[in-house]
């Protein structure tokens, strides 16, 4: 092996073991403790290369000595004797089966034993077949939902969740820079650099000398890099960010100009127009700049010319961080911890909201955890001066089947804020469902309606609702709509974020952390809220805490 393997890399081996795990029929939480290790790695914002030489692989969450000496193993050689020993006890395509959302290990190993199905062109083959039918254990229903999931694979085949994309260019870019110690303004673009929640392919740009044409595309292992000179640099940015229908709008605002727009250059009739930084291009095109996240042809060219373009959030405006989980429900770190974690990055606020009861698989809290949790944050605002930091009451309600909350009024009226989340019934009908958030929207004690579709990406479709109904109801009773920071949710959708803010909503951005180190997830959040054209004055925790101790308390006092 060249070169050491990247936190995404090593990752996925991570979860290899532990699916391997489930497929030999090991105890679950054997297979658990390597995907919690493999997620918080991912998540965590220090390079693996890093972890490993500063001795720091113990902090991460789920890292203990056996899964430590693992990963260092993957990360150096690539491999380790238990992942060997799996790989010999069954093909790598039965693995890939494992990719079909709703098809656990249990039905894996039956479809491999009863019906000798060892990969997914197989499995389609006799689910068309109609082979499943009539198999004990399988049968007409599952067929049918294995068929529609192999085609989500199909839709999202080549696409990458942000935060791993993200991690596999930044170790690219330093790879670039250490073995070309010449180029300069190495950036990563593309899909990523639009603060798009998929990415479809890694993309670096960079700055070189010369460059013989200009620009130069060269492609190391999966990542395509534009290297230019200085003169050129503005014109390779641009044409590696995209998108495709932005660079069309450009390119024919360019020849309403008597100008041309091609991945070469600008010009003016024979005369190269010099294109430094972007900034200079959308200047030549008499615009003024737009940020990367607006660039997805959807008429911020035309804002633009207008002077109309929204002015979009930074992750500085954030002044608070809600929605977090503590241990005690599924969280890893303690309520103090957190709240510790969230002061020192700056925040004012800090709004704790473990699971509720319904949520038994996540440790939902009983009335008694609940109580003993309020007497905690208690005692930390008692530690803080109040006028600088404090701890708000919260909890993470789900939503039971009739849309009620899942505690009595006499309790939900003690905590300072609810939001109300669906974790289960994912697949009623679209006016079952619609129905069940309204109701959940028009209690009086709800704040905050998590995660509005409840996908999870590249795992599950969103399931069906009427969202402008949904985001109706949340403006008329003055519910919040979250955007869920988490790279696997980044819901509400971004392309909904305009129609939310004509409506009348207010926004929230929260990182749904389970430990410290996820904190750092609401800079994702922050960029699809960006994309979606949010200004700060709409996002509920870019007040400061004297405005959002004040919405609050006249929220409950208008219930």
């Amino acid at each position: 092996m060249d070169l050491p393997l990247d936190t995404a890399e090593v990752s996925r081996l991570l979860i290899e073991i532990g699916q391997r795990l489930e497929l030999c029929g090991e105890i679950p939480f054997k297979a658990r403790a390597y995907y919690t290790a493999a997620e918080n790695l991912l998540a965590h914002t220090m390079p693996l290369a890093d972890l490993v030489a500063q001795g720091k692989l113990r902090e991460v969450p789920g890292v203990g000595e056996s899964l430590m000496e693992k990963i260092v193993r993957l990360h150096k050689t690539g491999t380790h004797p238990t992942l060997d020993y799996l790989r010999e006890q069954m093909p790598a395509s039965v693995l890939d089966m494992l990719e079909i959302p709703g098809l656990g290990p249990k039905k894996v190993m039956l479809l491999h034993y009863t019906l000798h199905i060892s990969s997914v062109a197989e499995l389609e083959e006799a689910c068309k077949a109609g082979r499943l039918r009539d198999c004990k254990g399988l049968g007409g229903t599952l067929q049918k939902k294995i068929l529609e999931s192999i085609e989500f694979l199909r839709k999202t085949k080549g696409l990458s969740l942000v935060h791993v994309a993200d991690e596999r260019l930044r170790e690219a870019a330093d790879r670039l820079a250490a073995s070309r110690p010449a180029l300069r303004r190495i950036v990563l673009a593309g899909a990523l650099r639009r603060g798009c929640e998929l990415v479809d392919g890694l993309c670096l740009v960079a700055e070189a000398p010369a460059v013989e044409g200009h620009v130069a595309v060269e492609t190391r292992q999966d990542v395509r890099v534009y290297v230019s000179d200085a003169q050129h640099y503005g014109v390779a940015l641009l044409h590696a960010t995209g998108n495709p229908a932005h660079l069309a709008g450009l390119r024919a605002r360019a020849a309403s100009r008597g100008m041309r727009l091609t991945e070469k250059g600008l010009w003016r009739g024979d005369e190269e127009l010099p294109v430094a930084d972007e900034q200079a291009l959308y200047e030549a095109l008499r615009l003024p700049f737009i940020e990367p996240e607006l660039r997805e042809g959807r008429g911020e060219i035309e804002l633009a010319a207008k002077g109309a373009l929204p002015a979009l959030l930074c992750e500085s405006d954030i002044r608070g961080i809600l929605h977090c989980h503590t241990d005690f429900s599924d969280g890893h770190n303690t309520l103090a911890e957190m709240a510790e974690a969230v002061r020192t990055r700056g925040c004012r606020y800090f709004g704790v909201a473990d699971h509720s009861q319904s949520a038994g698989y996540a440790g939902g809290l009983k009335e008694d955890d609940i109580r003993e949790q309020h007497r905690a944050v208690g005692r930390l605002n008692e530690k803080y001066d109040a006028a600088a930091f404090r701890v708000f009451k919260g909890i993470e309600s789900d939503i039971r089947d009739t849309g009620a909350l899942d505690y009595p009024d006499a309790l939900l009226k003690e905590f300072d804020f609810i939001v109300a989340s669906i974790h289960s019934r994912l697949n009623l009908d679209k006016q079952a469902q619609t129905a069940r958030i309204l109701a959940a929207v028009a209690n009086p004690h709800t704040t905050i309606l998590g995660h509005i579709s409840g996908r999870l990406l590249l795992q599950r479709e969103a399931y069906a609702i009427d969202t402008e109904e949904v985001l109706k109801a949340c403006a008329k009773h003055g519910v919040v709509v979250e955007i869920n920071a988490h790279p696997h949710r980044l819901d509400l959708d971004w392309r909904w974020h305009a129609r939310a803010l004509e409506l009348g909503c207010m926004l929230g951005i929260n990182p749904d952390a389970h430990a410290v180190t996820e904190l750092d997830l609401m800079r994702w959040g922050v960029a699809v809220a960006r994309k979606g054209g949010v200004p700060k004055e709409r996002v509920l925790n870019c007040m400061d805490l004297s405005a959002f101790s004040q919405w609050l308390a006249a929220r409950k006092r208008g219930r």
